[in-house]
């Protein structure tokens, strides 16, 4: 089994026989010299008399084992409590293996599934940049969920009588379509539903009355005797008109095309079990009074299992510094590739002005623009500064920095590739004749600890949806995913500067040659996985 940080947490947790939770991992360089997990003083002084853990618990930890237990090496007392290190070679062993894929069948084999519903795709006006991250969002969330094997539907599909053509420059992956029959027909039933609602009253059309409206619908009083819980206590009568009918129509649809089978919830996010899929309007603070209108009226409407398991994943304002006028998407994504591109001609020069270079600096804006939208919390603000080009390639908190860092590892693959083509070198030997007790400098064991091991959690983190302590509200780990990528870009850099990987075609260098590559590869591999939740493809040059 590949090891993993909770598995061991749990197995040193156990071996101490209390049930709080008394270890952590360290994650900072100059601990890592030390230690690698450690239950602090604090804590085992609350969990034993005088902080004093009996010796035969502690001579017992170096022999936990288990499918998914690190090899521990040793424990002993410190100063700052109990300290255990890791038989590292091992672990460089046991992890530098390829990552697990899906197991058979887990296409199939889907353990639930969620309905993301992004309302500011339905916004008449062009898009602005408070609607671009909710859709960025929303975008990111569906692919974590997928890699976690939940199915996942869009909603709402993009008409076709408009351009959607900074979604695609975005890589936003967004289904398409116009809705048919059965869209027509849950439109009527609505409609059916609306005239037999005792909350509904008919909209007669007069002087000075808003058109298109067919019904108005008392909110306020349905909220109140079903006692639901953290909607806008504003929340009223809502006119009702067949655009908010086709809303609720699309949501339908899609609840209904859901691949569920049996009961599902969403992995250890702790939804309520339910035969019906799970549906997060993922919106943004200006549009939240709206969905919850739209929410309560589904709710009246059509009072299924589904309708209850509504949740809102609320994002935070998105502020603009100095705009001369208000300004959209396009022209936020267009002032950013400008940005980009300048940045790049400053630093590779005539290099950049090359037309091959024209998908590079693409792909460099739309990893600037979704780490600048989603390197945040989603309930924060986000500022916007378009005056000063803050995505210079050389910041190490961009978008810009990790795909650079990603395209430096191509480089260094593809200079060994041809370095083996030319008989430099012997190609890489099979992981089993590895010699990683080769891999002793400090940034090695770092990329592995911090980085390799904690991966799959990371990704399982990201994708979590816990249910609301009350209301409706959710809070997900949106920014969980950029912020990895980032430090992970910082510590691989920093190791890179300093360590020379491919030395002189010398016999007996090449053991320590071949580890650090196949560390690296695994770090590549690491990369590539994270950029996919980002629909970002790796570089392969800068």
């Amino acid at each position: 089994g590949r090891p993993a940080v909770a598995a061991t947490l749990r197995a040193l947790n156990g071996a101490l026989g209390r049930p709080a939770a008394l270890w952590v991992k360290e994650t900072g360089a100059r601990n890592l010299r030390h230690r690698d997990f450690l239950a602090p003083r604090a804590a085992l002084s609350a969990a034993f008399p005088g902080g004093q853990v009996p010796p035969e618990a502690v001579s017992a930890v170096p022999s936990l084992r288990g499918p998914a237990v690190l090899p521990l090496r040793v424990c002993r007392q410190t100063p700052a409590g109990l300290a255990v290190q890791v038989r590292r070679p091992e672990a460089f062993r046991r992890l530098l293996g390829p990552l697990p894929g899906p197991s058979p069948g887990a296409a199939e084999a889907r353990t639930g599934c969620v309905v993301l519903h992004c309302p500011a795709l339905r916004s008449p006006a062009a898009l602005r940049p408070r609607h671009l991250r909710s859709v960025l969002l929303a975008d990111h969330l569906a692919q974590l969920l997928r890699a976690q094997g939940v199915g996942v539907r869009l909603v709402p599909a993009l008409g076709e009588e408009r351009s959607w053509d900074v979604l695609r420059q975005l890589r936003i992956c967004w289904a398409s379509g116009s809705g048919g029959s059965s869209l027509t027909d849950a439109i009527s039933a609505l409609k059916a539903a609306l005239g037999r609602c005792p909350c509904a009253v008919a909209y007669e059309q007069g002087l000075g009355t808003a058109e298109g409206v067919i019904s108005k619908v008392h909110l306020k009083s349905f909220v109140e005797q079903q006692g639901l819980l953290g909607y806008d206590p504003n929340l009223d009568v809502l006119l009702v008109t067949e655009g908010t009918l086709r809303s609720l129509a699309e949501l339908q649809e899609a609840v209904l095309q859901c691949p569920v089978s049996g009961p599902t919830a969403l992995p250890t996010s702790g939804f309520p079990s339910s035969s019906c899929c799970s549906i997060v309007h993922v919106v943004n603070c200006e549009e939240e009074f709206q969905q919850q209108q739209l929410d309560v009226l589904w709710r009246i409407l059509d009072p299924g299992a589904h309708t209850a398991l509504q949740k809102h994943l609320v994002c935070g304002p998105v502020k603009v510094t100095n705009p001369s006028s208000p300004i959209g998407a396009d022209q936020y994504f267009q002032l950013r590739k400008r940005q980009m591109y300048e940045a790049s001609v400053m630093k590779y020069g005539e290099l950049a002005q090359d037309e091959a270079w024209t998908e590079v600096i693409d792909t460099l804006t739309v990893a600037a623009i979704r780490f600048e939208m989603l390197s945040t919390a989603h309930r924060s603000q986000i500022t916007l500064d378009l005056e000063n080009n803050t995505i210079s390639t050389k910041g190490t908190k961009s978008g810009a920095f990790v795909m650079y860092n990603c395209a430096r590892l191509a480089t260094l693959f593809n200079s060994f590739q041809r370095a083996v083509e030319r008989g430099t070198y012997p190609p890489l030997p099979p992981v089993s004749e590895l010699n990683f007790s080769c891999l002793r400098e400090e940034g090695e064991w770092l990329l592995l600890f911090n980085y390799l091991l904690p991966f799959p959690e990371v990704l399982q983190q990201a994708a979590q949806l816990p249910p609301p302590s009350k209301g409706i509200r959710i809070t997900a780990n949106t920014e969980t995913v950029c912020k990895f990528l980032i430090q992970l870009s910082m510590d691989f850099s920093s190791y890179y500067n300093r360590v020379h990987i491919l030395g002189e075609p010398f016999p007996h260098l090449f053991d320590q040659m071949f580890a650090r590559l196949q560390l690296l590869g695994a770090v590549r591999d690491v990369f590539h996985s994270a950029l996919a939740t980002l629909n970002l493809p790796p570089l392969s040059q800068i």
